[in-house]
């Protein structure tokens, strides 16, 4: 039987997508699957769907930064987060950021995975040098982002999210007998392993389970 894909729809600015991020990162070895990383426009999402950050609804805001603390703890991910985080994150944006990962999904895809998670640390807890890219690398890298190559790639990838029938992130596409399933949220891996018909052991699985 050939390899699922499963493509996960992320932006750098949401908390849940690094928890779905890292626990796909440690079943892409345990389940049959070829996972994709899709970076896209989370803000261009909301916008095309009607949809806004729950966070900013002060009661659910609350709650959200007690919820990752725990979701955190439990998927084993360096979440730090708290109210104030939120805002700043929010004010701050992430197009640049990640126009700055598609432009390396373009030319340097082996580096999407650290590239990535560097992003989240920096955002929830320099980026490109620890991720493993070169000074010259990084630079170059910067050049493109302002590139109508790299602007319609991401805006491209936001679109097939969008289609798919996306509305938040991270948003998690299996495709499987033929159609696209469609998983919203950090806590749906577990559906989508009985989906694709693969064992789920928990958010950090053993390989030797």
């Amino acid at each position: 039987m050939g390899r699922t894909v499963v493509e996960l729809f992320y932006d750098v600015v949401s908390p849940y997508s690094w928890l779905a991020f890292e626990v796909l990162c440690r079943y892409q070895h345990i389940w049959n699957i070829d996972l994709r990383f899709r970076p896209a426009f989370l803000g261009g999402i909301m916008q095309a769907t009607g949809n806004k950050p729950p966070a900013m609804l002060p009661k659910r805001a609350e709650y959200l930064v007690k919820d990752i603390k725990r979701m955190a703890k439990y998927y084993q991910v360096p979440v730090h987060i708290s109210g104030d985080d939120f805002k700043r994150v929010l004010g701050t944006g992430t197009l640049g950021a990640m126009r700055f990962i598609t432009a390396i999904d373009t030319t340097q895809p082996q580096y999407v995975e650290s590239l990535s998670r560097e992003f989240w640390l920096r955002f929830w807890s320099q980026v490109a040098r620890q991720a493993g890219l070169s000074s010259e690398l990084a630079q170059k890298t910067l050049e493109m982002i302002s590139s109508p190559a790299v602007k319609n790639r991401l805006k491209e990838t936001t679109e097939e999210a969008i289609k798919y029938g996306a509305f938040g992130m991270p948003a998690v596409v299996a495709h499987f007998n033929g159609e696209p399933h469609l998983f919203f949220g950090s806590d749906r891996l577990e559906l989508l392993g009985s989906v694709i018909g693969e064992k789920w052991l928990g958010p950090v699985p053993s390989p030797k389970m």
